[in-house]
């Protein structure tokens, strides 16, 4: 199936323009970035690179597309010959997946003709905006659980492609399973699940509802005890499974107070290894409240999969350098009030002190002579990769290994931060991001 027209019209009329005006074949050089932090987060996660790198691959023009736009009259038929031997031919620089970001970090680079690259815009953006803000809700909630592990849960609560999409990025930024099972298929992440409230209901008695699923899940599983009267729930699935059950759910009530005397309950009827899991509603604040609980692990829906109230990372794509006429390079940015960029090819860096990030260094420069290699910064880490190598992209980030690559990345650097951008409040970034002009 093809991923070109998940775009915007105003792309292809650019395109059609430029190749009557003799500018598509321009070289240019477009960046993604952030200008802002949503909600005054200390920091980002970059999640949706290698969604996108797939996507990338099928961003073909069928006979289909090709229809569509002349009945349409959406071009003109020079662009639609260009668009039906359309392929990208460029190269694309960019943060890896799991990566940290901050207010101008550039987070892809993509470089090749005007009309290669402009194309791009929408599918670029629509992948990196939801993932990366999923992402991002989804690495502070991890933060704020510590070591008790989190499945994500909010299929139902987005739609259902974006639940898929959701439940990767949640996973790259440290929660442990899902429920999604297309997620689990596509990337490997663990499935998780046993049964919904609708179960006990269904059955004549809470008693029978929790035998039926021990005999047909096993003394491992997690029984729900809240659909009735929770101690009553508790009892009865410590008479039917023993005190070897696996776990107990609670979806309802005032946690920190239930969890306790669930955990009290559980210990004096000899289920002492019987884990609690909570539920409800949960975001990261929730979840800091609960730090002190007996709580064992999470399970987090709406929340995460809406980006926990910032359902966008804020992300943008601009041209920031290009060819002139005489083919000459110059940096080009927009100057209007609050949405100022800043033009120039950029190398990124993470600037550390015995291990923990101080700074964003971004070298900018004109064109591509003068690119900074890294050599001027012994005490930083290269931030950018090559993610596609004109027009032949790199598959390591696509897939289950490319998926767990991501995770493992994000864990890893997630180590660098200062103690200041763990906590939950609004603030500054925790780190500032500084340009520096190459000669």
């Amino acid at each position: 199936m093809s991923s070109a027209f998940l775009t915007d019209r105003y792309e292809l009329t650019m395109l059609a323009a430029s190749l009557r005006d003799g500018t598509a074949s321009r070289p240019s050089v477009f960046e993604l970035f952030s200008r802002r932090l949503s909600g005054g987060r200390r920091f980002g996660v970059v999640a949706g690179t290698g969604r996108l790198l797939a996507l990338l691959r099928d961003f073909r023009f069928g006979e289909e597309e090709l229809r569509f736009l002349r009945d349409e009259a959406v071009v003109d038929a020079e662009a639609l010959r260009y668009l039906e031997h359309y392929r990208f031919t460029g190269s694309i620089r960019g943060y890896r997946e799991g990566e940290l970001y901050f207010p101008g970090s550039p987070i892809l680079t993509v470089e090749g003709s005007f009309a290669d690259a402009v194309v791009l815009e929408t599918l670029a953006l629509s992948v990196l905006n939801h993932d990366s803000a999923v992402a991002t809700a989804a690495s502070r909630m991890s933060i704020a659980a510590g070591e008790r592990p989190l499945a994500e849960m909010g299929s139902r609560r987005a739609a259902e492609q974006s639940a898929v999409a959701a439940a990767r990025a949640a996973y790259i930024a440290g929660f442990s399973a899902t429920s999604n099972l297309e997620a689990g298929r596509l990337w490997g992440i663990p499935t998780m699940g046993t049964a919904a409230h609708s179960w006990t209901l269904l059955h004549d008695s809470e008693e029978e509802a929790f035998r039926a699923q021990v005999d047909s899940l096993g003394i491992d599983t997690t029984l729900l005890v809240d659909t009735y009267d929770i101690r009553r729930g508790v009892e009865t699935a410590i008479r039917v499974a023993g005190t070897g059950l696996g776990g107990v759910r609670l979806d309802s009530g005032d946690l920190p107070i239930v969890a306790a005397e669930v955990r009290e309950q559980l210990d004096e009827l000899g289920a002492t290894s019987t884990k609690i899991t909570v539920t409800s509603d949960l975001d990261e604040y929730a979840i800091a409240a609960l730090a002190a609980s007996p709580v064992d692990a999470y399970g987090v829906g709406t929340s995460v999969v809406t980006g926990s109230g910032y359902p966008t990372a804020g992300m943008v794509y601009k041209l920031v350098a290009r060819q002139d006429a005489t083919g000459s390079w110059v940096a080009v940015a927009k100057a209007s009030a609050e949405k100022v960029s800043k033009g120039g090819r950029k190398a990124a860096f993470r600037t550390l002190a015995n291990g923990t990030a101080i700074a964003e260094t971004i070298s900018v420069a004109d064109g591509f002579e003068q690119v900074d290699d890294g050599a001027a910064h012994p005490d930083a880490r290269a931030l950018q990769v090559v993610l596609v190598d004109h027009g032949e992209i790199d598959g390591s980030h696509e897939g289950h290994a490319g998926t767990l690559a991501a995770r493992e990345h994000h864990l890893q650097v997630r180590e660098e931060l200062p103690v200041r951008a763990l906590a939950l409040s609004k603030s500054d970034p925790a780190i500032p991001t500084v340009f520096i002009d190459v000669d």
